[in-house]
């Protein structure tokens, strides 16, 4: 009896002990170079995570005490070439395969489910090469009854495809093999037909073929799944999602990051990864209004005390960025001010009545602003004289002489110049002026309508705000 108890917790400790660990053999027939590399796929790039030496044997033995993270793997060999690996539950197994052609002799024993993503990579390009000369006879425009047929034979491939696909899902539902196969399909946007009446029937179908495809366009991802993070091509997905399909608009954009970082569903490793490249993609952004963006995530998701992962340092930097930011988001009302002109006289900005004011903060010692401001009265002053404008330039420094000299050379008189010797006006953090020059648009009750644009865009925005009025 203590024998059998023995045994009995032997095999259970070392079904356990297995269980946590990876044992992955390559062989690769004619080939004996020193070294494979395993290695994964995160955020676009191929990190490196295991190197394995050949054996005596002429095989390669990747092992260790714990158990991979599953995802798509890429074993890369010293002369640049690689294959893929799929790596899931069962981290027990060889794979066996040719140098002269990595992916068609290769076997895999051990996991049915690496074995079989193997499989279908094999049946993908088999039937890609049924497909080509087909595609190739459809592109020389043969006449009507030749491509009907063709485009048949075409069909025929691409629902071989999808039943094999379907046959490779169903054998392993809920298996990481399922969950990234379905991620590889595009959803499909059903037939739809305008409501009676429609002024503009075709648009209005564009309009609603847009709608549902945005709103659909990840049902085919598991979001809240970690695995599907290590694949080639998610980070991919979601940057065409936030680049391509959506209007770059910064109320839409925090929206919809609000909205896929909830897809989640908490999931920690997800939703890290989710806020974070989001933040640095508003962060990192050239398109005016995405600090808007910035903003909000950062509020909802960092200063909140959500975003463990990182420091002290971090969120106090983060917290005075927002804090110069948050003021002067387009939209919202530009930070009033009363500052001293160049002929001692005050003005409020809330009391300087125009249909538009460009206010530019400036100064004449900064080699940029020696050529922006005489562009500003070139190209935009004159051009749109005879429009309701006003051009207040805010001298950011206090020696008067330098400020002066510059106005009177330049002939700059009919603008508004303005300066704050003393610091009263707090301008610097209002406007988050940290360089010169920078430019802001405002509307006639002073909200922002552009800020940080070039003398040279400025034009193309005045044409098309005086066109919509």
């Amino acid at each position: 009896m203590k024998n059998i108890i023995s045994l009995t917790l032997y095999l259970i400790y070392y079904s356990l002990t297995v269980a946590q660990t990876h044992s992955i053999t390559v062989s690769i027939d004619n080939y004996s170079d020193s070294t494979l590399i395993l290695g994964y796929y995160f955020n676009k790039k191929m990190l490196v995570k295991d190197t394995a030496y050949i054996s005596p044997k002429g095989n390669y033995l990747f092992k260790g005490d714990e158990k991979l993270e599953e995802g798509l793997y890429i074993v890369y060999l010293e002369d640049r070439t690689y294959f893929d690996l799929l790596i899931g539950k069962e981290q027990q197994f060889k794979v066996n395969t040719a140098k002269s052609n990595l992916l068609n002799h290769m076997t895999i024993e051990g996991s049915a489910e690496s074995a079989d993503f193997l499989n279908y990579q094999q049946y993908l390009v088999t039937k890609q090469k049924e497909a080509a000369p087909v595609q190739e006879q459809l592109k020389a425009n043969p006449d009507a009854a030749t491509k009907a047929k063709l485009q048949k034979q075409i069909n025929a491939l691409s629902a071989d495809v999808k039943a094999k696909y379907e046959e490779i899902t169903s054998q392993h539902p809920n298996s990481f093999l399922s969950i990234f196969l379905k991620a590889t399909q595009e959803i499909e946007v059903p037939q739809m037909t305008a409501p009676n009446g429609s002024s503009n029937p075709d648009s209005v179908v564009q309009r609603m073929r847009y709608d549902y495809y945005k709103a659909h366009y990840f049902d085919n991802m598991q979001m809240d799944d970690p695995r599907i993070l290590r694949t080639p091509f998610f980070t991919n997905k979601l940057e065409n999602y936030f680049d391509n399909v959506l209007l770059q608009l910064p109320d839409t954009i925090i929206k919809e990051s609000h909205r896929v970082i909830a897809m989640a569903n908490s999931n920690y490793d997800m939703e890290k990864y989710l806020i974070q490249h989001l933040f640095n993609r508003a962060n990192e952004s050239k398109i005016m209004g995405m600090d808007a963006v910035l903003v909000s995530l950062g509020e909802a998701y960092y200063l909140n005390g959500r975003a463990d992962w990182v420091d002290e340092e971090f969120l106090k930097n983060l917290q005075e960025r927002v804090d110069k930011i948050k003021p002067n988001i387009l939209g919202h009302t530009a930070a009033d001010f009363k500052m001293q002109s160049n002929t001692d006289e005050f003005y409020r900005l809330s009391e300087i009545r125009a249909d538009i004011t460009i206010l530019v903060f400036w100064e004449p010692e900064c080699g940029h602003c020696e050529k922006e401001i005489p562009k500003l009265y070139e190209e935009v002053w004159k051009k749109y004289a005879n429009q309701d404008i006003k051009i207040v330039a805010v001298y950011t420094q206090w020696d008067k002489e330098p400020w002066v000299n510059f106005i009177n050379e330049h002939q700059l008189h009919e603008w508004i110049h303005l300066y704050d010797p003393y610091n009263r006006s707090n301008f610097r953090n209002n406007y988050d002026i940290y360089s010169t020059p920078v430019i802001y648009i405002l509307d006639k009750d002073k909200k922002i309508l552009a800020k940080r644009i070039g003398s040279e865009q400025i034009p193309g925005f005045l044409d098309h705000h005086f066109k919509l009025k």
